[in-house]
């Protein structure tokens, strides 16, 4: 029997007939997919599937927190079937509440194993790195620092830029939680709290480096690459730095997607992560405008980005990345 699938009022997108996702029998089987990755990048991968398997697909979309929270609220009676986020340490809180069903082996086998946790309940789809977007006018190359640790030093006070309250910025924190621990995490988020100006989002940002109101802002590659495609409306004045070194600013973020252990749909539910991680749904991302980075097994990554290998991210299991204490943690500190 099919469980009752209940409606969250603001989140449902159902892709009809009229859309190339969509099947159009009466019979066909439909998968609930939570979704807080870009809308734009999501169907995009996934062009084809129904057509393929029979499948039709229902998206909510919102974004990683309320997703995961939402999840972990309805527990075994949610509706999803199918989560898939935009940084890992959302769906890394529903594992740990136990609502994940552990993946396909051969699933787990088409990723890299630096992009999918220990666990094996979920794995990366995509990946964006962490960079640091810096003004020439204001500093020159020399003086980029040489660690993002360095940015709570006070000859940064008022010069630098975050999107604290995104979830890209705080799964950077997340990842300089796991490598450098409570203590160091707590003293470089109180050096952040004088120093940087915050800001609505990693666009945001990358404006006001641009326009002189800081000289450096922290922020995800790709917002720099995509601005760059549309001629640089927003950051045409802003270099990127790839701090490299196995640094934490160096790290490397991955989207997650795992199937829900409630689901009635296990079979149906682990096809469409497997697709998401096939050969065809990798290059799907490379060729489109996302410019994020693709983690297929032998998929290289759009031409424009330098290649994942030459990042030299540090070592992060990426189910080790602690949500609820980075959120705390800044809050004591005053970050939100």
């Amino acid at each position: 029997m099919t469980r009752p699938r209940r409606a969250i009022a603001g989140l449902v997108s159902t892709l009809g007939c009229t859309v190339a996702l969509a099947g159009c029998g009466s019979d066909a089987e439909t998968l609930t997919v939570y979704s807080a990755q870009h809308e734009s990048l999501v169907r995009t991968m996934l062009e084809g599937f129904t057509e393929e398997t029979g499948i039709e697909l229902e998206f909510r979309d919102a974004n990683d927190s309320e997703l995961a929270n939402q999840i972990v609220q309805e527990g075994d009676a949610s509706p999803a079937d199918v989560f898939l986020t935009e940084n890992s340490p959302s769906i890394d809180v529903v594992d740990k509440a136990g609502l994940l069903a552990p993946l396909d082996e051969a699933t787990l086998e088409q990723v890299g194993e630096q992009y999918r946790p220990s666990s094996g309940n979920w794995v990366g789809f995509a990946a964006r790195s962490t960079v640091l977007g810096y003004s020439p006018a204001a500093i020159s190359e020399a003086e980029v620092p040489a660690s993002i640790m360095e940015l709570a030093d006070p000859v940064w006070e008022g010069r630098v830029g975050i999107a604290a309250g995104g979830a890209d910025f705080q799964a950077i924190v997340s990842a300089v939680l796991a490598l450098r621990g409570e203590e160091e995490t707590r003293a470089w988020l109180t050096g952040l709290e004088r120093n940087a100006e915050v800001y609505a989002s990693n666009t945001a940002v990358m404006k006001a480096v641009d326009e002189g109101e800081v000289d450096v802002g922290v922020m995800y590659h790709y917002y720099w690459y995509r601005d760059q495609a549309q001629n640089g409306l927003v950051g045409d004045d802003v270099v990127l730095h790839y701090f490299r070194n196995q640094d934490p600013g160096a790290f490397v973020s991955v989207s997650g997607a795992g199937v829900l252990a409630s689901s009635d749909q296990q079979e149906e539910a682990q096809r469409l992560v497997e697709y998401l991680t096939s050969t065809a749904a990798q290059e799907r991302l490379t060729d489109s405008k996302a410019l994020e980075y693709a983690v297929g097994n032998g998929v290289a990554s759009a031409e424009a980005l330098p290649p994942l290998e030459s990042l030299q991210a540090p070592a992060v299991d990426p189910g080790s990345l602690n949500a609820p204490e980075v959120t705390a943690l800044m809050q004591e500190v005053g970050l939100l």
